[in-house]
Formats: structure tokens, sequence, C-alpha cells
């Protein structure tokens, strides 16, 4: 009770300062740097919880899947899902068990394609997609059920996850019969079109559910994942044209570790 009451604490303490840097002007945003500042904290406080068996296992390994993504923006854009890929390297340090379950703490390195794919149905038959890509550095919370050794485990990863803008492109679909014309799009929102990306810095919360079989020759996971952004790709003054333009991405990962 103790020790939940002061990780409690820290989140409080933590999440106010994610507020006082970010700056964080809605509730939403609130009360998700709180739930980021929560999980940050869980996470970190793994290590040195001891209050179960004593583990000692690392292990290292790849991992790859493809990715569903959208931009949360105010105002809205209507959009479809812009598909991508992801992959990158996965670092797995289990310290203890408890009971049944096994407490690990997972950092991941990955290269991640987000993005948003309008629809727009203004009967110009314009259509518009942009991929963005990003170095994506996810610090997880990794608790997972089942065999230790052989056999199978289902698995819940969270915790917070910040990235790096490396580029993007642009799509733009039109035709001679059919010019590029935004003259009709809805609530006129158009600042979008050829505007760079403001915010290369990226920051949210990460959370997923998987299976993971371990056999004698490694462990091959399967996960699906949900990346909510907390930052903006644009600025979000009273002067800016988007109060919100936040990434949100869904993944499928597959991934095959080996232990050190």
């Amino acid at each position: 009770m103790f020790r939940m009451q002061a990780l409690l604490r820290k989140a409080v303490y933590f999440s106010f300062f994610i507020n006082s840097v970010f700056k964080q002007r809605d509730s939403a945003k609130r009360a998700s740097s709180f739930a980021l500042a929560a999980l940050f904290v869980f996470h970190f406080s793994l290590s040195s919880a001891q209050v179960g068996d004593v583990r000692h296992d690392l292990c290292f390994g790849l991992s790859g899947g493809a990715n569903m993504s959208f931009v949360d923006f105010s105002p809205r854009i209507k959009q479809t899902i812009q598909p991508g890929a992801c992959g990158g390297i996965v670092v797995r340090y289990t310290s203890e068990k408890y009971f049944s379950m096994l407490c690990a703490a997972q950092l991941e390195v990955n290269y991640t394609q987000r993005g948003w794919n309008e629809l727009i149905d203004d009967g110009t038959s314009n259509t518009y997609s942009r991929t963005t890509t990003y170095v994506e550095v996810p610090f997880l919370a990794h608790l997972s059920f089942g065999s230790e050794h052989r056999g199978a485990q289902f698995f819940l990863n969270a915790g917070p996850a910040v990235g790096w803008y490396l580029g993007g492109t642009e799509h733009y679909g039109y035709t001679a019969d059919h010019p590029w014309d935004v003259s009709s799009r809805p609530n006129h929102v158009t600042a979008q079109y050829g505007r760079a990306v403001e915010r290369p810095f990226e920051y949210g919360i990460a959370g997923g559910l998987g299976v993971e079989l371990l056999t004698a020759v490694g462990h091959f996971t399967l996960e699906g994942r949900y990346f909510f952004g907390l930052s903006d790709i644009y600025g979000n003054s009273k002067a800016d044209p988007f109060g919100r333009s936040a990434n949100n991405t869904i993944s499928a990962r597959l991934a095959y570790l080996f232990d050190l």
C-alpha cells in the first residue's frame, strides 16, 4: 500500500512536470500526460521494486511489421488509414517473477512510417496522402504470463515512446479532367498541403498485447500495438491553423529474440 501511494505521488509530480514543460492546455492532454507519467514511473520502478523471485535474464532481437496510421487534426480532416512499415531492434531485461507474472523492461529503437490519407469527398475526385518517417524509441514495461522456459506466454507492453522526424513524402492525386482544386474542401481546411513538419520531436504512449512462443532456438512474438501521440507535428498556438495534429498508429509486429 505504501509503495503504491509513493508511486502515485511520483506520477502526479511527473505529470505536473510534463504539463509545465509542454504546456498542455486541455483536459484530455492533461489526462494523457498523467497516464504517460504513471507508465513512466511504473516502468522504471520495476527494477527497484524487488518483491518476487529475482531474475537476471537478458535477450536481444529484431522486429518488423506493418502500420496503419492517421493524424488527429483539429479542425478535423476526414481520413482513411495510411499504410506503412515498422521495424527495429529490441532489448529486454527480465528482473523478477511475482507470483505467475514475469516483470521486464523493454527498450526498442525502431524505424516507423506514419502519416495520413485524406478522404476527399467534395466532388473534385482529388486524392492526397502523406507518409512520414520517424526513428522511434519506446521505453516499455513488459509483463508476461505463462511458461517461463518452453511454451507460450501472453504479454502486455506499455510505456512512453519518443521519436524524431526523419522525412516524408506527399502524394497528390488529380487528372487533367479533374485538376487539383481546394476551393471546396470541407471547412476550408487546406493548410496541411505542402506544409513541412514543424515539430520533429515526438512523444506519446505506446501499448500492446501479444503472444510469445519460447523455443530451443529463441523467442518468437506476435503483437498488436497502439501509439497515441501527445505531441503535435505542427505548431498549435492561436495563430496556427491547427490546434492539434498528433500521430496515431496501430501496428502488427513480429519479433525474434534470443537469450544473451
